[in-house]
């Protein structure tokens, strides 16, 4: 057995290499592996003895020869591959050990610079690790640490069948296209389009029971993101609680961005994706009451999330009832201490820095191809919106207004909000026409309608969703605006006294 082991990462490497020469393998080796090997004693050939070749450029060219590719690429039943062999005096190999430059810690770093990064984009590498992927049949390919174990122990043993190794090779190819990934990403930046071939790569944080429903698998993946730290739900560090399901994330994912945007004490209750509650106070324990009226029946069984550190106090009156997940970027000794009674109830401690305005491109997928987007994260300033009704706001109607306006970005299209208070107190989504979802957040909110004020994350299609919604008591309406029908809209609201704010800004969330 002859092998070609080439590391930057060397976690585990040294025992794995003993342990093949102890089965009475050949070792090659390059640079810092190769003086690792010589170091702990272990015999080692180096690649440019191999090659009959030095390394040049610096170390950017080592393993790009013949020599090396040949004694990857060969195919042992194939007679014309063995006689070239033969002719240039090449040895193949039988295993190939490779992992890549940190590229991504390295552009991750502060400061640095671009030729520092161009300098961790591997080539040799990525080159080997493909070739022997390629003919994983007669080569094993292996970039994990974590399979050096196993590997060794199936080539003392009995060898690995064609399907560990075309699973080493999947997992090789894997990896390489997700360092391409990252490179490509760095490089494309803040590209004003969209390039014509798209990577999307990611990790495997979890292992998932199931998705939606129990018969789907599911699993959840790190996005690669070069330079960005991580963020979101699943680089939240999980304290306490059951494992994570497919729905907890989505919805987890969904009540962290409803009130990360917020500065004040900022609580959200989320079912489904979508907000039953969320309020503002000037402490959370308030901010969760207010939260928990706007529907304490959907409330049950959903995920709470705070912007702020919870206090043992808000802890408390949270355990009184039953959810699924709390979300928040810390747990003071008290709440840890009264929540983590619950075994069931998953914590999640929320990366610094992870808000919602720091979110990645979004990507979602269809039949047969992904759609990618930029978040909608633009900040919205109350300031620039225009006065379309003949009443202007008061000032409390206009921190309603921009309470409600911000909400309503959570809410799944054809999306209503009733605030009052800064306070949720009606939710209509996801309906195929808008008149309904104003009917279900006025059926929602009850007597508390009257009073409060309407957010619609799009234009008004007609007159008859205002109106609804000014029978009801709604005294102040926010809208993007750019309806044929402005006039008759707007005439609604005129002609039962109410304000109307227009942001020329539409918030869709399909």
């Amino acid at each position: 057995m002859r092998a070609l082991l080439s590391v930057y990462d060397k976690t585990g490497i040294v025992p794995f290499a003993r342990g093949l020469v102890a089965l009475g393998a050949e070792v090659v080796s390059t640079g810092g592996t190769l003086a690792a090997f010589r170091g702990a004693g272990i015999p080692a050939t180096a690649v440019a003895d191999v090659t009959g070749f030095p390394e040049i450029l610096g170390g950017r060219v080592k393993t790009l020869h013949p020599r090396i590719h040949g004694g990857i690429l060969a195919r042992p039943e194939v007679p014309s591959d063995a006689a070239e062999l033969a002719t240039h005096a090449i040895a193949r190999f039988d295993l190939v050990v490779v992992n890549l430059y940190p590229f991504e810690a390295t552009v991750g770093a502060p400061d640095v610079s671009e030729a520092e990064a161009v300098e961790q984009i591997d080539i040799g590498g990525p080159a080997m690790l493909r070739a022997a992927a390629k003919n994983y049949s007669a080569v094993v390919p292996l970039c994990d640490p974590a399979d050096f174990e196993p590997v060794l122990a199936a080539l003392g043993g009995a060898g690995l069948d064609n399907g560990a190794r075309r699973a080493l090779a999947a997992r090789a190819f894997a990896h390489t296209a997700a360092y391409d990934a990252a490179v490509a990403a760095w490089l494309l930046g803040d590209a004003p389009a969209w390039p014509d071939e798209l990577s999307v790569a990611g990790r495997k944080r979890l292992d998932l029971r199931y998705g939606e429903n129990p018969h789907q698998r599911a699993a959840a993946y790190a996005q690669v993101l070069p330079g960005a730290a991580p963020t979101g739900v699943l680089a939240a560090e999980q304290l306490a609680g059951k494992e994570l399901s497919y729905n907890n994330l989505l919805d987890a994912d969904a009540a962290w961005a409803t009130v990360a945007p917020f500065a004040e004490p900022a609580v959200a209750i989320v079912k489904h994706t979508i907000p039953c509650g969320l309020a503002l106070r000037d402490d959370l324990e308030r901010a969760y009451a207010a939260a928990l009226a706007g529907d304490p029946v959907s409330a049950f069984g959903g995920i709470v999330a705070a912007n702020q550190p919870l206090d043992g106090t808000t802890a408390a009156a949270i355990a009184e009832r039953f959810y699924e997940v709390i979300v928040a970027p810390g747990f003071d000794e008290a709440a840890l201490e009264t929540l983590g009674r619950k075994k069931a109830l998953r914590l999640l401690r929320m990366p610094g820095g992870s808000g919602a305005n720091r979110r990645p491109p979004e990507v979602r997928s269809i039949l047969g191809g992904l759609l990618v987007q930029e978040p909608d994260d633009l900040p919205d300033d109350s300031a620039t919106w225009t006065l379309v009704s003949r009443r202007a706001p008061t000032e409390t109607e206009r921190a309603d207004l921009a309470f409600a306006w911000q909400a309503v970005r959570a809410v799944k299209s054809n999306g209503i909000v009733l605030a009052k208070e800064r306070a949720l107190v009606g939710v209509g989504s996801g309906q195929p026409n808008r008149v309904e979802s104003v009917r279900l957040a006025i059926r929602g909110a009850g007597e508390r309608a009257a009073g409060s004020v309407l957010a619609s994350d799009a234009f008004f299609p007609f007159a008859d969703g205002v109106e609804e919604a000014v029978r009801a008591g709604v005294t102040a309406i926010v809208q993007p605006g750019g309806s044929v029908r402005d006039a008759e809209v707007i005439a609604a609201a005129d002609a039962a006294g109410a304000a109307m704010l227009v942001t020329g800004m539409r918030h869709f969330r399909h």
